[in-house]
């Protein structure tokens, strides 16, 4: 099995030319309100994060950062899975605990969870 952190490059890879493109115009000036957005990817094997930032740039880092938007944790295959297929019926069963910490979190992860197949 993948690693989280490689599953989350790829999620990085993928989104991030989408995002910036999408930064411009009347969209763009709604969409930077909800940046930056950072999220904690939390299993039983690792921890890492995903953020944009109010350029759309997407980074990973390994670990939890500070003051998340939002905090995911379940089983390291179900994320990984999940992360890699980006396909709720290709992942596996298992506990999913969102923990939404900011409102624009929430937002966003309700608007962005079926994209990372969640």
């Amino acid at each position: 099995m993948a690693s989280l952190r490689a599953a989350l490059d790829g999620v990085a890879r993928s989104i991030e030319p989408e995002v910036r493109s999408q930064l411009g115009g009347f969209f763009g000036g709604m969409l930077r309100a909800y940046l930056p957005q950072t999220w904690v990817f939390r299993t039983e094997r690792e921890t890492a994060s995903l953020t944009v930032d109010r350029a759309g740039v997407v980074s990973v880092a390994d670990g939890a950062a500070s003051n998340p938007d939002v905090t995911i944790e379940t089983t390291h295959d179900s994320l990984v899975t999940a992360l890699e297929t980006r396909s709720r019926a290709k992942t596996p069963p298992g506990e999913l605990r969102v923990v939404t910490h900011t409102p624009k979190g929430k937002t966003a992860f309700g608007y962005l969870r079926g994209r990372v197949g969640l």
